[in-house]
């Protein structure tokens, strides 16, 4: 004991002597009193920098005596400016920051339908909004394709060379089982799905909510793999009005024109689209690689406030749309000799949307709303047509009760769908009926927990009952560490329109049998880690790591049977996806730059020795770097796409594509140029699309880009209400 004593005393008599101190630190959320982790510590003159440990505290350190100014900051706080002097043997601080005044995560998202911000909610959500999402619509003013096409784990499948029918695939499941929302209504689901992506202009929206997993709670049959709910833009008391036109080189033209205004009462959006391609064909073998198309589209909404507690909308999206692919001659000249193949696909889309709103009080929102989906499409192809129309509705009512811990929801809701084909001996026929009720409960259990369950009971008359639980967790340690576990159980009704019969055109393809075919099922689980710290007082740094898995029964099949043609079937065994996805962030000034990676293992379990899922690349990854100045923004990305195998077991090549936007900001608006796939990587360069006889082709199943690179150069017009919308 002497020993330790006589030890203590010559280490204080050296820093006496030495002129040295020793300090510790903590660093709080001023609000809450929680540690900060990974926060900055800088002391100048002479230049030293701390970093916060796990309980947000600094260990124990040396200085010389005299006065430091120091700074402490911490990703989404303000930065504290302060200064200390050392005058003695030992200091211990305690720095409290405060949030700064804007933060991104204060955006309430709908999908839940709670009124928290995302970082309150324990299910998983990926936000696409604000300039990230502008940025995006301006590399494709023609639909929505591009937004999801470059987010971590989604697959935007092309099931057609002459068409260009796109489906969208999360985490390799195939796109029948992914819900596409606008404003939670379901618009564009069984028919019309293959079409849909391709046939949504995107400037009328504010943000992409996007679910990953089981989402089949809160949204019914279909959201197996997930879900993505395209947010609207609404009338703001200043009016918008947003003018947007491009031109490609590969000779597609697109306008596109937004307005909207509230005065007093009454709240206006109106929103309209046109778009023409003409064939286009870069690989010069005489077929289309983008069909001609003639797209329009118009949305107009209205929006009536009765008193400050309750608000009525109305609202359409009209939307004619004229694809003709194939070969060149045929498509300019009519058919002619060995030239005869054309694709016709000629469709319409009439939707109609109404909800009102009102406010009980402080705490209770009641809710009720009624969508109607009319579609209509002809296919023409030599010697086969397909003709057929398929009306939708969807109506809900729900209560939403929101209190300081406790948020609670319950619905009830009633889907049909009738789907008629026309002009055919045998239609294929179908009709079906869902009714649902739902509750979903989401509880603060303590400082840094939130726990969110639900349960679902689904009943349809010729399929049967199908209850649905979910639950997820949220564990929020400070502003810096959050970590996300949940799970949920879904199903998917028999339906004709899968991306196996899509690449058939339906042709030869049998009708639902309701007495031998039993729905899918499925269960997911998903856990989810952020992080975010200041690096440096300049540069922060967020990384995101999701695992999941996703298994599938009774899996959907479409068979050769004995007669020469296809039957569907149910799997004898399961499909499932498992994985993990990576997204990394750096920030430093006006500069950006996105790293991600996707490992999906999707496989065919039924099969002997599990084979991996066709046309579902195992490994994936991207790099974005973007700059967002005064005078210029631009962005440059870099996407690898592994190998892939068809569903011969042929295995693809891998391939990497890059692109370049660059945008030149005024006070009017903007002028941008749009370098996508420079590096014009093509399937064609790898293998043949098309293949003999010419007058009557098979086509090769797509894994690659067809297009190759495409200049675009636009400018959107804003004469008011652009601060607004930024």
């Amino acid at each position: 004991m002497r020993l330790l004593y006589v030890i203590a005393f010559m280490v204080f008599f050296s820093a006496s002597i030495l002129g040295q101190a020793f300090f510790e630190a903590e660093v709080k959320d001023k609000e809450t009193g929680n540690p900060l982790i990974g926060a900055t510590v800088s002391i100048k003159s002479p230049e030293q920098m701390f970093v916060t440990d796990l309980n947000g505290k600094i260990k124990k350190a040396s200085m010389n005596y005299g006065k430091y100014d120091v700074s402490v900051s911490y990703l989404g706080y303000e930065t504290l400016e302060t200064s200390f002097e050392f005058s003695e043997i030992s200091h211990s601080f305690v720095f409290y920051l405060e949030h700064e005044g804007e933060e991104l995560e204060e955006i309430v998202v709908k999908s839940t339908r709670s009124s928290r911000t995302i970082k309150d909610i324990p299910t998983r959500i990926e936000l696409i909004a604000g300039e990230e999402l502008e940025e995006k619509s301006l590399m494709n003013s023609t639909n929505i394709s591009m937004v999801l096409r470059e987010s971590t784990g989604i697959q935007v499948q092309n099931s057609s060379l002459s068409s260009n029918n796109s489906t969208i695939r999360i985490q390799g499941l195939d796109g029948r089982y992914t819900q596409l929302l606008k404003d939670g209504f379901p618009l564009f689901g069984g028919f019309s799905g293959g079409l849909s992506l391709m046939q949504i202009p995107p400037l009328d929206l504010k943000q992409f909510e996007i679910i990953k997993g089981s989402s089949s709670t809160l949204y019914g049959a279909g959201a197996i793999a997930g879900l993505v709910n395209m947010i609207s833009k609404t009338p703001e008391h200043e009016p918008e009005l947003d003018i947007m036109f491009t031109q490609s080189l590969a000779l597609g033209s697109t306008g596109n024109i937004f307005y909207s205004a509230r005065k007093g009462k009454i709240g206006y959006v109106l929103y309209g689209s046109a778009n023409y391609q003409k064939a286009y064909d870069p690989d010069g073998d005489n077929f289309s690689n983008l069909p001609q198309t003639k797209t329009f589209s118009f949305n107009p909404k209205l929006f009536f406030y009765p008193n400050e507690k309750s608000e009525f909308m109305i609202g359409a999206n009209i939307n004619i749309d004229d694809r003709v692919g194939g070969d060149l001659i045929a498509i300019e000249e009519g058919p002619k000799g060995l030239n005869q193949f054309v694709e016709d696909n000629d469709s319409k889309r009439i939707s109609t949307q109404v909800a009102y709103e009102n406010r009980w009080n402080d705490h209770q929102v009641f809710q009720i709303k009624n969508s109607v989906s009319y579609f209509d499409r002809t296919l023409l192809l030599p010697n086969y047509q397909f003709k057929a129309t398929e009306i939708n509705s969807f109506s809900e009512i729900n209560l939403n009760s929101s209190y300081e811990k406790t948020d609670w929801i319950f619905g009830l809701n009633l889907y049909t769908d009738a789907f008629e084909e026309k002009e055919n001996v045998n239609p294929r026929n179908q009709d079906d009926l869902t009714v649902g009720a739902f509750f979903n409960n989401t509880t603060n259990l303590a400082e840094k927990w939130i726990l969110e369950t639900g349960f679902r009971l689904d009943h349809s008359p010729d399929w049967g009952t199908f209850p649905l639980p979910r639950i997820s967790l949220l564990w929020n340690t400070n502003n810096s560490f959050t970590t996300r576990l949940g799970g949920g159980l879904g199903y998917k009704l028999p339906g004709l329109f899968t991306e196996e019969s899509a690449v058939l055109n339906y042709r030869n393809v049998l009708p639902i049998d309701k007495l031998l075919l039993i729905p899918e099922r499925s269960y997911g689980f998903n856990a989810d880690f952020n992080f975010k710290a200041l690096l440096t007082d300049e540069i922060s740094f967020s990384l995101n790591q999701l695992l999941y898995i996703t298994s599938i029964n009774n899996g959907l099949l479409l068979m050769n049977n004995d007669s020469g043609g296809y039957e569907f079937q149910n799997a004898t065994g399961k499909i499932t996806s498992k994985g993990a996805e990576t997204n990394i962030k750096f920030s430093y000034k006006d500069w950006r730059w996105f790293l991600n990676y996707a490992l999906i293992n999707a496989t065919l379990d039924y099969l002997p020795n599990k084979p991996q899922k066709p046309l579902t690349a195992k490994h994936n990854g991207g790099s974005v770097i973007m700059y967002e100045g005064e005078k210029w923004h631009f962005g440059i990305e870099t996407y690898y796409t592994g190998s892939q195998f068809l569903s011969n077991g042929v295995k693809t090549n891998d391939f990497v594509s890059m692109g370049l936007l660059i945008i030149k900001p005024f006070e009017w608006g903007k002028i941008y140029v749009n370098f996508e796939n420079f590096t014009d990587v093509r399937q064609s360069k790898f293998s043949p699309e098309v293949f003999p006889p010419f007058e009557s082709p098979n086509f090769a199943e797509i894994y690659a880009p067809v297009d190759g690179f495409i200049l675009s150069l636009g400018l959107i017009v804003k004469p008011f209400g652009s601060e607004e919308h930024h």
